[in-house]
């Protein structure tokens, strides 16, 4: 099996369920340059934030907040930039009130997050997890620079993930992912964060210029209200 996007999908998160139907969530990073891969993935708390290998000036595209999660809520947020932590509030905050969550509160913020100031106006993406009376509910988007903000509601299945991703798949032309067609599917037997980590790593393995561009990957489940987190980093 292939990511589905191709080979180069840049930056691309995935939500879902494992075949047992618990939540889960995966997150991949793929880098053509060698500023790009020179990374790797922390957990801090509650937190898992991508950032260099070395000390470096930081730098907001490349160093950011990936992933929040909250156990009392069972609530998690993936997305590859500052908007991370938007979303997360947002949905905790509408979780603890009883308001039922919609996809229109993602697509606002990821329109105000706008596409990033790069030469390639590398889309934002974003997702998360959440619940509304008893019930698992996700929501994935995509925010490019020439598109107003996309989201989508995920139709949770057992074994499936749905993703978005910045890029088109094209290794040497990368175009931002065009959601028209539908959002991309994975088929997945993983059962644990770290077996989705590996998988969702093992599928995009992929090379430019004889360099794996795999920086790292990241798989979360919930299980009741604990999450699960497991990292993969290519160093």
């Amino acid at each position: 099996m292939k990511n589905p996007i191709g080979p180069y999908p840049g930056r691309q998160l995935f939500t879902g369920l494992t075949k047992d139907g618990h939540p889960c969530l995966a997150y991949l990073i793929t880098g053509r340059s060698p500023e790009s891969r020179q990374r790797k993935a922390l957990q801090v708390a509650n937190k898992v934030a991508i950032g260099p290998l070395t000390a470096v000036q930081y730098d907001p595209l490349r160093h950011y907040t990936a992933l929040m999660h909250d156990d009392a809520t069972g609530i998690a947020a993936i997305t590859n930039g500052i908007q991370t932590e938007a979303i997360f509030e947002t949905y905790r905050l509408i979780h603890n009130v009883n308001t039922p969550p919609k996809k229109d509160y993602l697509q606002t913020i990821m329109e105000g997050a706008a596409a990033e100031p790069d030469s390639l106006h590398t889309p934002r993406i974003g997702g998360i997890v959440t619940s509304y009376e008893g019930r698992p509910v996700s929501f994935i988007s995509i925010k490019r620079h020439d598109r107003p903000a996309i989201a989508h509601e995920v139709v949770l299945e057992r074994g499936l993930l749905t993703g978005v991703a910045t890029y088109n798949g094209a290794m040497e032309t990368p175009g931002p992912f065009d959601p028209s067609p539908g959002f991309p599917n994975l088929e997945l037997k993983a059962t644990s964060a770290k077996d989705i980590a590996g998988f969702v790593f093992e599928v995009s393995a992929a090379t430019n210029n004889g360099q794996d561009i795999r920086v790292c990957a990241l798989g979360a489940v919930l299980s009741g209200k604990n999450w699960e987190i497991a990292i993969l980093n290519a160093h």
